[in-house]
């Protein structure tokens, strides 16, 4: 009997983990690929990730865990199965808020609720040329999420981190 209970409460444990965990697999699978850029913003530089835009300000103050990637998609092969590794991650798991499929190409806004929250958002596109996903894990208010996907400002978010992050300069330090 106490074996059934801890079995339940083991898978229990696991499937709500098991978005987060697909993501961080996802993400260390592709992080030393070829012309990859990846970006995860620990908490404590956050804050400063805040200061993008007013778009991201007012997602950093619930965001527990960020990340970007930008990777090549140069071939249907290549482009075909990162599609499928997205579909996979977001399952059953995620409700699609937005999606726009022509031909191999791919735009995808997804979330996970738990209750009126929305606890994830994962954005994926992918123009047969290059893929990206941008990534948020905290709490979030569902009406700023769907404004956010409508005014296509999670695209722009990923190109602002790029440019913040990828340069090689550490926000809010001057040389």
């Amino acid at each position: 009997m106490i074996k059934n209970i801890v079995l339940v409460l083991s898978l229990v444990l696991l499937a709500s983990c098991g978005s987060y965990n697909a993501i961080d697999s996802f993400y260390e699978a592709h992080k030393n690929d070829n012309q990859v850029t990846a970006i995860r913003i620990p908490r404590f530089m956050l804050t400063m990730a805040g200061k993008i835009s007013p778009e991201m300000n007012a997602l950093i103050g619930n965001t527990k865990d960020l990340r970007y990637m930008q990777f090549p998609s140069t071939t249907p092969a290549r482009t075909q199965f990162l599609n499928k590794q997205m579909n996979t991650i977001t399952g059953s798991k995620f409700i699609e808020v937005y999606r726009k499929n022509d031909n191999a190409n791919r735009s995808v806004v997804s979330v996970r609720e738990k209750g009126n929250t929305v606890k994830e958002i994962l954005i994926y596109t992918n123009d047969t040329a290059k893929g990206t996903f941008l990534y948020f894990n905290g709490n979030f208010d569902p009406v700023k999420v769907r404004e956010m996907a409508k005014n296509d400002d999670f695209k722009k978010l990923g190109t602002q981190l790029i440019n913040q992050f990828g340069s090689g300069n550490t926000p809010g330090i001057t040389n």
